[in-house]
């Protein structure tokens, strides 16, 4: 079904894996309408409950492929961003399912921009960021504007965006721009853990969290305290609830089905 990218669903948890590791999974159109699929395929598929994000071979994604697009002459960037890149962040982030990065290399332009997208991030101590627009004289895209002042305020952001630097993981994870950082060889085995424990969680009650999240952003606090209760009372009629309360009065743990 897809030709740039892999993926599979195992116990509940689907994995995406851009797939062009000769160009470090640089984006051309392929790949970029094909993670929008991909996407759609988690959204519509109930069994998934969580989403491993990453990269074949060295790479996370080294951005857009410069090779590909000097042979789209037709496209302008106007176009890319609203057709290629910008419904995949989108889609990420209306996703009410946790998406975690699995940042087993570089990630760069708008494969930064992918991996601050995500609502967790492991990294590989040979990771690292980098916000690579400036050094071919562009601007940050595909939501780094939006997400990395975020994360690590607006000093730091413009630093980062004005000079391209590099962010080791270990920079990037006193930045606050990763969850946790790890040897390579314990990559998998960490992403694997954490994947396992959003598989079994009350999907539903993590989805209207990253809701409240995304919306927090721009909204008052008493707009706010309105959405918690809004909120609220939609996990409060779900079955992981009664679940919940139920394994709690029995001394046991829940068993969620994420509905």
């Amino acid at each position: 079904m897809y030709t740039s990218l892999l993926y599979t669903v195992h116990d509940g948890v689907a994995t995406i894996t851009l797939n062009r590791p000769d160009v470090f999974n640089a984006f051309n159109n392929a790949l970029s309408y094909e993670l929008q699929e991909a996407l759609q395929q988690v959204a519509a598929d109930e069994a998934v409950r969580a989403v491993v994000l990453t990269g074949a071979g060295r790479a996370f994604c080294s951005g857009q492929d410069l090779k590909a697009a000097q042979g789209d002459e037709k496209s302008t960037f106007y176009d890319s961003l609203h057709q290629r890149y910008n419904p995949i962040i989108r889609a990420m982030r209306q996703l009410p399912k946790p998406i975690i990065g699995r940042l087993n290399g570089v990630a760069a332009g708008a494969g930064c921009s992918l991996a601050l997208a995500c609502d967790a991030l492991i990294a590989s101590t040979e990771a690292s960021l980098i916000e690579v627009f400036i050094n071919i004289g562009l601007v940050p895209d595909s939501g780094s504007s939006y997400f990395l002042p975020r994360l690590v305020g607006s000093l730091k952001a413009f630093e980062l965006c004005t000079l391209g630097s590099k962010v080791t993981a270990a920079e990037a994870l006193r930045l606050g721009m990763v969850n946790q950082v790890v040897p390579p060889e314990e990559l998998d085995a960490a992403v694997a853990a954490l994947a396992a424990r959003y598989a079994a969680a009350p999907t539903k009650s993590i989805g209207l969290i990253k809701q409240m999240l995304n919306k927090a952003g721009a909204a008052s606090l008493d707009e706010m305290l309105d959405y918690e209760a809004d909120c609220q009372q939609i996990a409060g009629e779900s079955h992981d609830y009664q679940e919940g309360v139920t394994a709690f009065s029995e001394k046991r743990k829940p068993v969620f089905r994420g509905e």
